[in-house]
């Protein structure tokens, strides 16, 4: 199959979705290098993979690729993490098992803390991103493929990799819960 897809109908599509992919990432993440590294990611593996393919399927392609990278991403977090678990001592005085971080709690948080930038967002949007970012990873990318993106239902079960019926499922969770973070406020 000979496509016409030039050079600069592809980076244009990158482009007009690096924004977008990297704030996923970033609050995914919670870490401006790794979602940079995520999106690099995605990005690179569109050309090399599905360049070729047609500009129509291009976005559901990439939002694959972000998402599949992003739960990557997470998975390693969390076998990392079982490494890095707070050792377990015994208080023998009392028989209750005590925690100890050996440190951890004086790493510094990876959050973006830069005043200029809070300052500059809304607080209704501020307050959106919060809880976003609070929400579980699959309602996470429900909501920012649906709402972001502009996806539909079928778009995003098949960048989600799951059912129309669990894309419906998840989103629903997520929009309720905006939305009485945003009542409560």
């Amino acid at each position: 199959m000979i496509s016409n897809v030039t050079p600069l109908s592809l980076n244009a599509f990158l482009a007009s979705k690096e924004r977008r992919a990297y704030r996923m990432a970033l609050l995914a993440t919670r870490n401006e290098a790794e979602a940079l590294d995520i999106v690099q990611d995605a990005m690179l593996k569109l050309c090399q993979r599905y360049g070729d393919h047609g500009a129509e399927q291009w976005a559901p392609l990439f939002h694959r690729i972000l998402q599949n990278r992003i739960m990557d991403w997470h998975r390693r977090q969390q076998r990392n993490q079982r490494w890095l678990m707070p050792w377990k001592k015994q208080d023998h005085e009392q028989g209750e098992a005590e925690y100890t971080t050996d440190g951890m709690d004086d790493v510094p948080d990876p959050r973006d803390q830069n005043p200029e930038r809070l300052l500059s967002r809304a607080a209704d949007v501020e307050l959106v991103l919060k809880q976003v970012e609070a929400l579980p990873i699959r309602q996470q990318q429900a909501f920012l493929l649906r709402v972001w993106e502009g996806l539909d239902v079928s778009a995003t079960a098949q960048a989600m990799a799951c059912s129309e019926g669990a894309v419906k499922s998840h989103f629903h969770r997520a929009i309720r819960s905006v939305r009485t973070a945003l009542e409560q406020a």
